[in-house]
């Protein structure tokens, strides 16, 4: 649901379509006709943002149909009267008008789910990059929740990670609110214990998220960014504003391993390394700490991050020093050992990899969450549903911007593409440059051809691209990659982001294509 699979995640995409080879049945949830429905028994090509009307029907037919187990969900549950007072008013006829998927798809699919003995969501950016993006996540949550898929094997709910080791920074502390291992942040016990760690006072005051920030520097509040593994001037919504913000700041440090957009603006560049310079961890999206080991020789004159933090550190008068990677770990598994204690390198290097939660050396690793879900007890702490409405996408199409722009990944290149435009030029790849993909029909409609040259507009800004014309896209729909600097696609995208998490609505903003003369 709300992911591209076999372009940004081809390693999960392949493992899918060989779990469908084997008998697994597979339901595709998109806007576009990607290359996942093939494999696909069911496609269900909504209206892009309308996620939360089709899991709301869904769950409506499995309520009225009575196919939930109702003991597992007094058991382990609450909140499920609200949840059931919620979906009433989406039936699937309801749900069609919104989301363009006929009503008997609604319900086909709802039963599959419901009836199977094991089901699996995996969703990803398509679900939380909308200004609605947490609620959609809820609806997500509700709907394995009351068909019992948490907590037994080969169920749960799987958020595909967009770049590589999101988690294992997430588990860190690179997030606003909290410190390593997960520990809040505002919590007096657990901020002591980091305290008399490092022997400095933390502030409890909870961090500003990254859309925050910019709110901050675009005031003039905010001095100094310190940018580390980031080009946000390309990745980031409505390019022409983040740049402003940006270049409002008295002081701009970058840390990255090429010179990209952002990094040429920035007052100070600091050299790093790749991924294959240096020896560390990383932590997969299903908890799965491993062992990375150096496999080249370091560019000179460049330092590991970890490296440039503590000589940074010391110069301002705080002596963090490290001898290695290893002995960090140590420290994050005596900071968190609820989570990681009994994660050594030795094991790494005996076992592979271990996940977490894994307190003692000698326990095994949580290889699955929630499984007392499934053992027959009524639970303590229940998990709640959080029964959520359907909202617009913040700019709907109108006379004047009359198409969908949704953007994403392709297949070949990554992210900002500072990193995978540097291919050798003896590696054919299927595209060299930006393409906005569109409906065969309203191209005829526009007099476009396929390959010729294109202006895309929206209320922010307008690029230049070439048309590819293809089948894949929905009436009234188009699509972008953020990979090329050549094309800013991020000019057109609109900077209205979800409340709570404070991520951008990229996929989904109106515009315009005139033909060039």
């Amino acid at each position: 649901m709300g992911s591209n699979t076999t372009d940004a995640h081809p390693v999960v995409a392949n493992r899918i379509k060989k779990a469908v080879k084997q008998g697994v049945r597979l339901i595709v949830i998109d806007p576009r006709k990607i290359d996942m429905t093939k494999p696909a028994e069911k496609h269900l090509q909504l209206k892009v943002g309308s996620d939360i009307a089709l899991l709301n029907a869904m769950m409506h037919v499995i309520i009225n149909e009575e196919l939930y187990d109702k003991e597992y969900i007094q058991r382990v549950s609450e909140g499920f009267d609200e949840l059931k007072e919620k979906v009433q008013s989406y039936t699937p006829e309801y749900a069609e008008d919104i989301t363009g998927v006929p009503a008997d798809d609604i319900r086909e699919v709802a039963r599959m789910y419901a009836t199977a003995d094991r089901g699996m969501i995996a969703y990803t950016l398509g679900i939380t990059e909308h200004h609605f993006g947490v609620n959609n996540v809820f609806a997500i949550a509700n709907f394995a929740l009351l068909t019992g898929n948490i907590g037994k094997e080969g169920t749960g709910i799987m958020p595909l990670r967009g770049q590589n080791n999101v988690q294992g920074a997430g588990d860190m502390g690179c997030l606003p609110n909290q410190l390593t291992g997960g520990s809040k942040l505002i919590n007096d016990g657990e901020r002591k214990l980091f305290e008399d760690a490092w022997d400095v006072k933390i502030s409890p005051q909870v961090g500003h998220t990254q859309t925050t920030m910019f709110e901050k520097m675009t005031e003039g509040k905010m001095k100094a960014l310190y940018i580390i593994g980031e080009n946000p001037i390309m990745v980031d919504a409505n390019m022409n504003h983040t740049r402003k913000a940006i270049e409002n700041v008295d002081l701009v440090i970058v840390q990255d391993i090429f010179l990209h957009e952002t990094a040429k603006i920035a007052d100070v560049v600091l050299p790093a390394r790749s991924w294959a310079e240096v020896d560390g961890t990383y932590t997969n999206a299903d908890r799965r700490v491993q062992r990375t080991r150096q496999g080249i020789e370091a560019h000179p004159n460049t330092k590991d991050d970890w490296q440039i933090l503590c000589e940074l550190a010391a110069m301002m008068g705080y002596e963090m020093s490290y001898d290695s990677s290893e002995q960090i770990w140590n420290e994050v598994r005596t900071l968190a050992p609820d989570v990681f204690g009994g994660m050594t390198y030795e094991r790494f290097d005996n076992e592979g990899g271990l996940h977490y939660p894994c307190p003692s050396v000698d326990h095994p690793g949580t290889l699955l969450l929630h499984e007392r879900f499934h053992q027959g007890v009524e639970l303590e702490e229940k998990s709640r549903f959080v029964p959520v409405d359907f909202s617009l996408p913040a700019e709907p199409t109108d006379e004047e911007y009359p198409l969908t722009l949704i953007t994403g990944r392709r297949y070949e290149q990554y992210n900002t593409n500072s990193q995978s435009r540097y291919y050798p030029p003896n590696i054919k790849l299927k595209q060299t440059e930006e393409t906005v993909d569109m409906n065969e029909n309203d191209a005829a409609n526009l007099n476009i051809e396929d390959g010729e040259y294109v202006e895309v507009a929206s209320r922010r800004g307008k690029v230049k691209v070439k048309v590819k014309v293809c089948k894949k896209m929905k009436q009234g729909d188009v699509f972008m990659s953020f990979h090329w600097m050549e094309v800013p696609t991020n000019i057109l995208t609109i900077d209205e982001y979800d409340p709570i998490s404070g991520t951008a609505e990229f996929k989904a903003c109106a515009v315009k294509i005139s033909k060039i003369s």
